[in-house]
């Protein structure tokens, strides 16, 4: 299958730069997985398709101020942007420009509160930076940190907790489960007194995420790694909503991918936590997941790929192409899909 497969044209209007005022106001495209009918209506009407016994599996993953503003000892204006913790103060980063960034360089931010030592250049041009800070880092992150927006979200975010889903809680993503955004307090709310189960797992959203396949057949892409775990008490919530027969929903591409690598072969979760690197593309055999809650996705990305393994290419791009006539908002702060 081709890279080119999975290309379609999207006007530039409809990125959403923003988020709406109303997390649970955007729009919601409802797919059929096995007609392909298409409805639409509002995502607060998302407990209309939920039924009792359901499990609804989100990712409690939190976004961390990951991208930093610093001065070489020259004055040189160096940009990091933290990817991977090695540990307590070394960092595995991206720096740009990256010739400002060569070993033994020290990078200022704060001025001086927080110091980087660029050790070495890693595989892709990533640095190894050991930090130097009084306190606790991510008392000194919060406070030096930008919330590391995707690059086609050109506008400042005036409110950062609006890049955070409202139930994130362990912190260690450079990008949101955006899916999750959606959701209000007060709608999980009302989807728990339906009687859907709710399960939470962790998959910390890298950077991996917005890289575009650029191989021409898709076999050939190599799929970036990322940490997650589910504990023993979630996989029970999700085995018994199956065992009684319930639905396991996944919020996100993420929780997708993070119950697809901790399913065994029978279907069942595991307790497990470590690195997948997963690649679900059409032809993929779902061993737990049942339906997805989604957002819309870029051209030829990954994501695009995993959804269509879920409901067909042919399906995705036709609910895409009627997204598009009815100006749908796309990407992070766009509007979602419940593939059923």
């Amino acid at each position: 299958m081709k890279t080119n497969d999975f290309f379609y044209t999207l006007p530039p209007r409809l990125i959403a730069q923003t988020p709406l005022a109303d997390r649970s106001a955007s729009r919601l495209m409802i797919l059929d997985k096995n007609t392909g009918e298409l409805r639409h209506k509002i995502f607060s009407g998302i407990t209309d398709e939920l039924k009792a016994g359901d499990c609804l599996v989100i990712n409690d993953t939190k976004v961390i101020p990951a991208r930093l503003i610093g001065l070489r000892e020259t004055g040189a204006r160096v940009e990091i942007l933290l990817l991977t913790r090695r540990s307590e103060r070394v960092w595995e980063a991206l720096a740009k420009p990256g010739r400002k960034a060569k070993p033994g360089d020290v990078i200022s931010f704060g001025g001086g509160e927080l110091t980087g030592h660029i050790d070495e250049i890693l595989d892709g041009g990533k640095r190894l930076i050991t930090f130097t800070f009084d306190g606790i880092f991510e008392t000194v992150l919060d406070k030096l940190g930008k919330t590391p927006l995707p690059p086609y979200i050109t506008e400042e975010l005036s409110d950062k907790d609006r890049y955070q889903t409202v139930y994130a809680v362990h912190e260690g993503s450079a990008a949101a489960p955006t899916a999750g955004l959606h959701f209000t307090e007060e709608l999980l709310s009302s989807i728990v007194s339906k009687g859907v189960n709710i399960a939470r797992l962790t998959l910390h959203v890298g950077l991996g995420t917005f890289r575009p396949v650029k191989t021409e057949d898709i076999t050939d892409h190599i799929m970036h790694s990322e940490y997650y775990s589910i504990d023993d008490s979630q996989a029970e919530i999700i085995n018994m909503a199956r065992q009684r027969g319930g639905r396991i929903i996944a919020v996100g591409t993420t929780s997708c991918r993070t119950l697809e690598s901790a399913a065994d072969d029978s279907g069942n979760a595991r307790a497990a936590s470590g690195w997948t690197d997963i690649f679900i593309y059409p032809g993929y055999r779902f061993k737990m997941v049942d339906a997805l809650i989604t957002n819309f996705h870029l051209p030829e990305s990954t994501l695009l790929m995993l959804v269509s393994a879920m409901c067909g290419r042919e399906n995705i791009l036709r609910a895409y192409s009627e997204a598009i006539e009815n100006n749908y908002r796309f990407f992070s702060f766009g509007d979602a899909m419940f593939i059923k």
